[in-house]
């Protein structure tokens, strides 16, 4: 079983391998990055979030979307600036590492 999923595997392009990925984990398509983003692994990003546009003055994203972004520190303090403010609801949040997700509380969205 496990020789037939490597070969499986081996003859698969890199993109067929990350939509079974985003798949496995229950991951759904949002307006911004998507879920297995070349973001994700860049050193700099230390913050995934999902969040709701609820203003048409938000920076990110129309009124009534649904987006996934992949932040730093600064970009992640500058989403929860527009938190405060009204423009955005974030529903999801996961630190960062090495392009793995650590979500802060199981049942978030993803």
């Amino acid at each position: 079983m496990f020789c037939k999923e490597v070969l499986m595997q081996r003859n698969s392009t890199i993109g067929e391998l990350m939509e079974r990925k985003r798949i496995q984990d229950g991951a759904k398509e949002y307006q911004g990055h998507t879920y297995m983003d070349l973001a994700r692994f860049d050193d700099a990003t230390k913050h995934m979030i999902i969040f709701d546009v609820l203003t048409d003055e938000s920076p990110v994203g129309w009124k009534g979307e649904r987006n996934r972004l992949y932040l730093s520190d600064v970009g992640y303090q500058k989403a929860l600036d527009n938190q405060k403010a009204g423009n955005i609801k974030i529903i999801s949040h996961a630190a960062v590492a090495k392009g793995n997700l650590y979500y802060d509380h199981r049942d978030m969205a993803r």
